[in-house]
């Protein structure tokens, strides 16, 4: 599946990142965590025949943590900061109302599988849910489309793809209890479930970069410039760092109460927190290694015109390429790390799943050899010293996620 997941994403540069595979990986996840809260029976039977449903169907189904928007936070009464709230519950199900914040894919999406930041309770377990985006009462938010030129030539990515996020807004809507999961408050155990397929997506941008940038190093003519060559290896670098611990994370997997095997997480946290630290740095790599052509190259309508094309072949043709050949390429390269499209998955990618501050948090909880290596090295010593037990470092909560501080209350 990993290489299936690799060679798909690649093909859009990495921006697709939502897909039916994601989708069923929801589901597991879903399924795992009913398992292992084991209210009851029917929550099991329920999500495994939602996961059956999945297959069947193809329906797709995006993830959302279900957290609240950022004026529902910042009111007054505290009780009302919650994404959404129970209207009430019925024999048949709940019917619930409010806005959850920025998920992905929205536009696209069949489904959407609300986590458990959301709010409602139901006795003490925390109710997800899925919801049909076509359910009565369920409304679509999305931005607006990335700022792109008209001219495909000039935007070979965002003329195709975008960042599309946005929220949900559900006005009485009601969930069958078919379709109600409980789990814990915090959404990370089925969070937890898409990191691995989301590290490929990363991968695979980061895989296109390198792509491009060996392309450019060919069409420039800088096959023997030492300097670049050593931005190559940096670029190779990074992509390999990340590629072995995916590698690690599915020879070396997790394994579910009922016998699943899950890519291990604390290879794919070490992956995602390798990753967030160099993207910024790969596109700025690509975007130099080119040099001013990269800003300069002409459009297809530009070699094509009677006062300036001759002029224009002349200046970008040559070395085995036509002009045509080596400015497609170079508007790829743009494209791809000097964009609003970059720029946008950029800002998403900072604080996508609590963002890097988050990613460390994962990698001390799913680490576990604190005190094998702490006690390991003790035996170096002559002395009979005290056993060391470091397990509380893997206990500390998770850092919240961006605590909003309300204004005082107004007097009356």
């Amino acid at each position: 599946m990993g290489r299936c997941y690799a060679a798909t994403s690649f093909l859009s540069a990495g921006n697709i990142t939502h897909t039916p595979a994601y989708g069923n990986l929801i589901a597991l996840g879903v399924r795992d965590a009913v398992r292992q809260r084991d209210v009851a029976p029917e929550q099991l039977r329920h999500a495994t025949g939602y996961r059956e449903h999945l297959v069947a169907t193809g329906r797709f189904l995006t993830f959302s943590a279900g957290a609240a928007t950022i004026g529902a936070r910042l009111r007054e009464n505290p009780a009302e900061r919650l994404a959404l709230r129970l209207v009430r519950e019925t024999d048949a199900g709940l019917i619930v109302a409010g806005k959850i914040g920025m998920h992905t894919s929205p536009a696209y999406a069949e489904d959407v599988y609300v986590g458990g930041h959301n709010g409602i309770d139901v006795g003490p377990h925390r109710a997800t849910f899925v919801v049909p985006v076509s359910a009565p009462g369920v409304a679509l938010v999305c931005r607006k489309p990335a700022a792109r030129h008209a001219n495909a030539f000039l935007a070979p990515l965002s003329s195709r793809f975008d960042e599309l996020d946005g929220q949900m807004w559900l006005d009485d809507v009601f969930v069958p209890w078919e379709r109600v999961f409980f789990t814990e408050p915090s959404p990370e155990p089925i969070a937890s479930w898409c990191f691995w397929h989301q590290l490929y997506c990363w991968l695979a941008k980061a895989e296109f970069t390198l792509g491009l940038a060996l392309a450019c190093t060919h069409a420039m003519g800088l096959r023997e410039h030492e300097p670049t060559i050593e931005y190559l290896v940096d670029l190779i670098a990074d992509v390999q760092t990340v590629r072995t611990c995916q590698t690690a994370a599915e020879l070396d997997p997790e394994r579910t109460p009922d016998g699943l095997a899950i890519p291990a997480r604390i290879h794919v946290a070490a992956g995602s927190i390798a990753l967030q630290k160099a993207r910024q740095r790969m596109a700025e790599i690509l975007r130099i290694l080119p040099g001013s052509s990269l800003v300069v190259a002409p459009s297809d309508t530009d070699l094509a015109s009677p006062e300036v094309g001759a002029g224009l072949a002349e200046s970008f043709g040559g070395g085995g390429y036509t002009a045509l050949q080596r400015a497609a390429l170079l508007q790829l390269a743009s494209d791809h790390v000097a964009s609003a499209l970059d720029a946008r998955e950029s800002a998403f990618e900072l604080h996508a799943n609590g963002g890097l501050a988050t990613w460390r948090g994962r990698l001390r909880r799913y680490f576990d050899r604190y005190n094998e290596l702490a006690n390991g090295v003790l035996g170096a010593l002559s002395l009979d010293m005290p056993p060391i037990d470091l397990t509380s470092i893997r206990d500390i909560p998770l850092v919240p996620r961006r605590p909003v501080a309300p204004p005082p209350p107004t007097s009356r």
